[in-house]
């Protein structure tokens, strides 16, 4: 695929994404840069090397626009502003020119940055794409949701969903459910590792050792979920399997509920929404 990728900032998130994406471009079409040179360097050898030659570093971000077909920003929201003044020109040239052999994608993972805010920063309705990825991207097992703007030919879009799907599941949404994706997906994998973690205190006060628990429940937890993407069972159904009368489960079950256990987890991701909202305003 001949498709040229930037990616402004080097930090974990930018740094995984690169990581998938080369599996469909190639290490040698990726491109990083990064306010420390050194985070930059890392990243592009982490991507491995090929006959061609391993990811690049830019010199600067300006370099990043004018040399990448799909751009991507991947800094903290408060320094976004900043990137976006200082890259403008090379931006609203590119869109201006209208080149057809090399348009201009841009894709954001910044919290709390509209398409719109992005774009009237920039001056110019360039085509772009709001991200949100989440942690698991780290080890290609991570939920990447894409807000396309309206700017953003079809074909534009479904070339970066391809380019994605190495790094985990890819899904499109309206840019409006944006804040509710970041308090579901964006911060779920908080809320499941502190699940772990009980699950796993649990096994120590019956007796188990330390490491053996924290296995045990991290495993029980990836398999559960397996299941519950895979067979294509209602959870409830999938409860019973596990709940016989009298059982030990249910007695847990009936402990979690006497806990508001169900409330406590609507009730973190509600939060978290309601966070990402204040951030976006």
């Amino acid at each position: 695929m001949s498709i040229t990728v930037s990616c402004i900032g080097s930090g974990n998130m930018g740094a995984a994404l690169m990581k998938g994406i080369a599996v469909s471009i190639g290490p040698e079409n990726i491109g990083f840069t990064d306010v420390d040179a050194s985070k930059a360097k890392a990243a592009a050898a982490s991507l491995g090397k090929t006959d061609t030659g391993g990811g690049k570093v830019y010199k600067d971000n300006s370099e990043a626009v004018e040399k990448g077909d799909i751009v991507f920003l991947a800094v903290k929201p408060q320094i976004l502003k900043e990137v976006l003044e200082e890259i403008g020109e090379v931006i609203r040239r590119r869109v201006s020119e209208k080149d057809s052999s090399r348009p201009l994608t841009l894709v954001s993972m910044a919290a709390g940055w509209s398409i719109a805010k992005i774009q009237d920063c920039l001056g110019v309705k360039a085509p772009m794409v709001r991200m949100m990825p989440n942690t698991p991207v780290l080890i290609s097992r991570g939920v990447i949701i894409l807000a396309p703007s309206p700017e953003l030919p079809p074909d534009r879009f479904s070339e970066l969903v391809k380019i994605l799907s190495n790094a985990g599941m890819v899904d499109r949404m309206d840019e409006t459910y944006m804040n509710s994706i970041t308090g579901l997906s964006g911060s779920g994998p908080a809320f499941v590792y502190v699940f772990i973690e009980a699950l796993a205190d649990g096994g120590v006060r019956a007796g188990l050792p330390r490491d053996k628990a924290l296995r045990y429940a991290a495993q029980t937890v990836m398999g559960a979920a397996a299941m519950a993407v895979e067979s294509g069972k209602h959870l409830g159904e999938l409860k019973d399997m596990v709940t016989s009368p009298g059982g030990t489960a249910i007695a847990g079950i009936t402990a979690l509920e006497n806990g508001a256990f169900r409330a406590a987890t609507i009730n973190a991701v509600e939060a978290a929404w309601r966070r990402s909202l204040e951030l976006s305003s």
